[in-house]
């Protein structure tokens, strides 16, 4: 349900979910888990007592050989602002800095979307910069802005030392 939120999909390049392109997805992403290496990591993110899907979470490594990765997020609507986005992010990058030794993750989101760099932010994901026109969404060019979290500020974020 909430991938076919037209909302969800505000600041993104593909359209709103249908059932057959959500299967689709859930198929490309089981086959992605089975890769060797493997390169995605995708969390559904679940009410457990409501066993409903609420949302999604997704960890792609770019480059394996420079440690880096990058972090996506998304969630229902009627769910913003209740802290799952951030509380799936984190066990993402928990996961990312713990088990597969990344060095560094990082994040991209469209400057309107102020929910999503709170997101960033509360995650201790540091601004680097600001992209122009970077992707061709449905109002127009996008831009960018790039979020980033490093190993070591990982490490001070989590209290792990």
């Amino acid at each position: 349900a909430y991938a076919s939120q037209p909302e969800v999909h505000r600041f993104q390049p593909w359209e709103p979910s249908t059932p057959d392109s959500a299967t689709r997805y859930v198929q490309y992403a089981m086959a992605q888990s089975q890769e060797q290496p493997r390169k995605e990591y995708a969390l559904a993110i679940e009410i457990r007592e409501q066993q409903k899907v609420i949302g999604s979470c997704q960890l792609t490594i770019h480059n394996a050989q420079f440690q880096s990765s990058e972090i996506g997020y998304f969630l229902n609507s009627g769910y913003w602002g209740f802290g799952y986005a951030t509380e799936a992010a984190r066990a993402l990058l928990e996961f990312g800095f713990s088990a597969l030794s990344l060095h560094r993750v990082f994040a991209q989101c469209d400057p309107r979307n102020r929910a999503s760099i709170r997101v960033l932010e509360r995650l201790g994901m540091q601004y680097e910069g600001h992209l122009r026109e970077t992707m061709l969404i449905h109002d127009g060019w996008r831009d960018s802005l790039i979020y980033s979290l490093l190993v070591h500020e990982w490490t001070k974020e989590s209290g792990i030392f």
